[in-house]
């Protein structure tokens, strides 16, 4: 039988023996993109930046590495998960 993979904090290292989400953060699901299935840490962030998304890093996007992938909210008002937009450089 397979085992569910734990879920994914982006940043995290490949080797980190606890990759996971930490209690008392907040997180967005990262949904579609180079990034699917991964979460990203907002905790701190204010009302403002948490609705604008978020530019991240990634190498294994459209444009390699040093390119951007682009998450935004979804249009359903308080989900916690961020929509892939696309690729940039």
């Amino acid at each position: 039988m397979d085992e569910l993979m734990p879920r994914r904090v982006y940043g995290s290292d490949h080797d980190d023996p606890d990759p996971g989400p930490k209690p008392g953060r907040t997180y967005r699901e990262l949904v579609g993109g180079p990034l699917d299935g991964l979460l990203v840490d907002v905790t701190g962030w204010s009302a403002q930046r948490l609705a604008e998304g978020a530019l991240l890093i990634t190498e294994i996007g459209a444009y390699g590495a040093g390119g951007r992938a682009e998450y935004m909210p979804r249009d359903d008002a308080g989900a916690p998960v961020w929509e892939w937009r696309g690729d940039t450089p």
